[in-house]
C-alpha cells in the first residue's frame, strides 16, 4: 500500500494530525526547557509518569482520562517528593529525584507485567502514534492550546525570571508561582506526549527543537515559535518518512529532529562549528 492510500485511512489522518499538534506544543514549550537549563530533570520527569499509569490501569481500567490522571499524579508525587526530600535531608534535589524517579518507573513496569499489559508496556515506553484514539488527540489538542496560550501569556515575565531571577524578585515578579505554572505546563505537555513518542524518547521531542532553534538566534521569542514550528515540521517529516522506510513513526520523529539539531550545530551563522572554525583562522 502506498503512502497515498495509506493516508486514506483514519488512523494514518490520526497521526499525522496528532504529529502536527504535539510536535509543536512540544517544540514550543522546548524553549522555556532549554532557557531554564533543565532537560535532565525533564527526563527524570517523564520516566516518572509509567507508575502513574500502570496504577491507573489497576484501579480505573485503560482509558485516555485514567491514563492522564495517574501521570499527572505520578509527575506531581515524584516532583513534590524529590523537593520534600532535599528539604529534609543531606541530598540535594536532582539526587532526590534520581532515586524516586527510578523506584518509581521500576514499579510501574512490574505492574504492567503482572497485568499482562506487555504491549501497552511497550507503547508508553517508545510511543505508538497510530494507536491514538479519537480522546487521546482531542485531550493532546487541548493540553497544546492551554499550553500556547499560558506561555504567551506570560512569557514577559518567564523570560525576566528566565534571564535574571534575581532582578524578577526585586521587580516583584511572582517568581514562585511562576516556577509552578511552567512546570505544570511541562508536566503537561509531556503527558499529552507520551503515548506518541512514549516516556523514553519524550524527553528528545521536548528539548531538541528549541536546543535546535537556539543555536540560529538571539532572538527569546523566535526561539518559541521557531521551536513549535521545527518540532511540528521535523514531526510530520518523520511521518512521511517512516511508512515507506518501515521505521518506528516515534523514534524516526526524534531521528529526524536530531538531523535538524546536527545541520544547525553544523552550519548555524554565527554559533556553528564552521562557522567557529572559519572565524578562529581568520584571526
Amino acid at each position: 500500500m502506498s503512502i497515498a492510500d495509506f493516508l486514506h485511512e483514519d488512523i494514518a489522518r490520526r497521526a499525522l494530525l496528532a504529529c502536527l499538534i504535539i510536535g509543536f506544543s512540544n517544540g514550543f514549550v522546548s524553549g522555556y526547557v532549554v532557557l531554564r537549563k533543565s532537560a535532565l530533570q525533564i527526563g527524570t520527569l517523564s520516566h516518572s509518569l509509567l507508575p502513574g499509569l500502570a496504577i491507573a490501569v489497576l484501579v480505573a481500567g485503560l482509558t485516555a482520562w485514567s491514563a492522564l490522571a495517574g501521570a499527572v499524579c505520578a509527575a506531581l508525587i515524584v516532583g513534590l517528593g524529590a523537593m520534600l526530600l532535599s528539604r529534609t535531608s543531606r541530598l540535594d534535589q536532582e539526587s532526590s529525584m534520581g532515586i524516586l524517579y527510578t523506584t518509581a518507573f521500576a514499579v510501574g513496569i512490574i505492574i504492567l507485567k503482572k497485568l499482562g499489559l506487555q504491549q501497552q508496556l511497550e507503547d508508553w515506553l517508545f510511543g505508538s502514534i497510530t494507536a491514538l484514539g479519537d480522546a487521546d488527540l482531542w485531550i493532546a489538542f487541548g493540553i497544546s492550546v492551554i499550553a500556547v496560550l499560558t506561555l504567551t501569556a506570560l512569557q514577559r515575565p518567564l523570560l525576566i525570571y528566565l534571564f535574571e531571577p534575581n532582578v524578577a524578585a526585586s521587580l516583584g515578579v511572582p517568581v514562585r508561582f511562576l516556577n509552578y505554572a511552567l512546570f505544570g505546563v511541562v508536566i503537561l505537555v509531556l503527558i499529552s506526549s507520551l503515548q506518541a513518542v512514549g516516556c523514553i524518547l519524550s524527553v528528545g521531542l521536548l528539548v531538541t527543537p528549541g536546543a535546535t532553534v537556539y543555536l540560529l538566534t538571539d532572538n527569546a521569542r523566535a526561539l518559541f515559535w521557531g521551536g513549535g514550528l521545527i518540532g511540528a515540521a521535523g514531526s510530520v517529516t518523520a511521518f512521511f518518512l517512516s511508512y515507506p522506510l518501515g521505521w518506528h513513526i516515534s523514534s524516526t520523529i526524534v531521528v529526524v529532529l536530531g538531523g535538524f539539531f546536527l545541520l544547525a550545530y553544523l552550519f548555524s551563522p554565527r554559533y556553528g562549528i564552521l562557522a567557529q572554525i572559519r572565524r578562529a583562522r581568520a584571526l
